[in-house]
């Protein structure tokens, strides 16, 4: 297999990346330099799935990676190529945040924790990938850089879901190995289940978010864009500190499949992709029951009282667009601004809510192994869809909707591609509450060999 060929087979298994470069079928610096080669390919899409390039840095990371393996050094990621989102301090860069406001702020000193584990770990940080403006929407639309296509229609032209979006794409493309991101309401795995990917978003403290632009610090998380599980759990292991899971997986799976709020506008192909991926889970062995989860109810009595993101981001924001609001994509701005607008105990409120909310998860879920759902309920809209102010707004809550619900769970979730071969990507979650990452990462290994046949 050519460099190319395998950047779009992964990193694990007899024909990834992995023993591609264990066995000397190729370089550290053969897959860095076809990464490169297919950004420059792609001309001005590739302009808009990375917003800076790390070529020079890139090449010597390289040339040590294949220093090590000849020197017979092991690891997951050495050697491989990784894109970070522009929230990530890369040391000597600027992190903008997809912002244009950003643009003047001084260099990263450092790197992010999540950067320097993965030098450590001898991965290649090939650019900084480009996002919605300050990660405010699970669309990818950037006005400043422009939106990058989803791979599975450019004919038509559809969004790529974000806010991670160049993460996605740059992943799609075969412009990197595996795609860090980030993922404050479904930011890693909205675009994953656009774009036909696997996308991990672990437990909020099982990776560090020093040195990352924060959105909600109640709720951001760091985690992974692959083309596997098994890629995404490797790179889990590297970014959280992790030793490798050998525990067993379970023979028959127990999982909760809510019959409220989760299927509500779910377009034709998502509700039929998703009821066949059940049918096959059954025939595999696994155990499905369908019941509403009450606690889902108090989702709706937060949304009412108002959001984290909104709070927090009217906090960090609030002075730099008197000085600078004009230069803001205006529909990031105006959801920045609903935050002025919230009662002064909302934070309050909504941590009490919240709480119950864990609470009553926990309870509703004892005795399954996870809670299974469509990780959105549309495929990609075209970006014409999102011209009015108002579509807009009600297309991006639809899309921020189920994903949401595992961040304010403070839980885990992989979004797993179901669509049919050469249809329209599709995403089922497979989610656990808090600290279960290694257990949900198994699950999600057993059903992708079930499940997936869209790649």
């Amino acid at each position: 297999m050519t460099a190319a060929s395998l950047l779009k087979a992964g990193i694990s298994g007899e024909t990834g990346m992995r023993a591609a470069l264990n066995s000397g079928a190729c370089t550290a610096v053969d897959l860095v330099e076809a990464t490169f080669a297919e950004i420059a390919r792609s001309g001005e899409e590739g302009q808009k799935i990375f917003l800076r390039l790390f070529g020079d840095t890139a090449r010597r990371e390289a040339e040590r990676a294949d220093a090590r393996i000849a020197a017979g050094e092991t690891g997951p990621l050495l050697g491989i190529p990784v894109s970070v989102k522009d929230l990530l301090d890369v040391a000597g860069q600027v992190t903008t945040a997809g912002s244009r406001v950003l643009a003047d702020a001084p260099p990263a000193k450092v790197d992010s924790a999540v950067v320097a584990r993965l030098r450590a770990a001898g991965a290649i940080i090939i650019g900084h990938t480009g996002m919605t403006e300050f990660a405010y929407s699970g669309l990818g639309i950037n006005p400043h850089f422009g939106t990058p296509l989803n791979p599975w229609d450019k004919a038509t032209g559809r969004i790529p879901g974000g806010s991670s979006s160049g993460g996605i794409t740059a992943l799609a493309e075969g412009m990197c190995g595996v795609s860090i991101g980030t993922d404050t309401g479904g930011s890693i795995r909205i675009p994953s289940a656009l774009c036909g990917q696997v996308g991990f978003k672990p437990s909020q403290s099982s990776v560090p978010r020093d040195g990352v632009f924060p959105l909600s610090w109640a709720l951001d998380s760091v985690g992974p864009l692959a083309r596997s599980v098994a890629d995404a759990r490797l790179t889990y292991e590297v970014i959280s500190g992790t030793s490798p899971d050998t525990a067993p997986e379970a023979a028959a799976p127990r999982v909760l499949v809510p019959t409220n709020l989760v299927h509500d506008g779910a377009d034709e192909v998502v509700a039929e992709r998703f009821r066949a991926a059940l049918d096959a889970l059954v025939a595999a062995g696994w155990r499905i029951e369908h019941r509403a989860l009450a606690p889902f109810d108090i989702v709706a009595e937060m949304g009412a009282i108002g959001n984290y993101a909104a709070l927090e981001a009217w906090r960090d924001h609030s002075e730099r667009l008197v000085e600078r609001g004009d230069e803001y994509d205006p529909r990031v701005r105006s959801r920045i601004e609903s935050g002025a607008r919230l009662a002064s105990d909302a934070k309050a409120q909504l941590d009490a809510l919240r709480a119950r909310y864990i609470v009553g998860m926990a309870e509703a879920l004892k005795g399954y192994d996870a809670f299974l759902m469509p990780t959105v309920p549309l495929v990609a809209p075209p970006l014409d869809a999102f011209v009015d102010d108002a579509e807009y707004g009600r297309l991006n809550l639809l899309m921020l909707r189920n994903p949401t619900l595992v961040n304010l769970l403070d839980g885990c979730a992989v979004s797993l591609p179901i669509g049919e071969p050469g249809g329209a990507p599709v995403g089922l979650s497979i989610c656990c509450t808090a600290g279960r990452d290694c257990h949900l990462l198994r699950l999600a290994e057993a059903a992708e060999g079930v499940v997936v046949r869209h790649r």
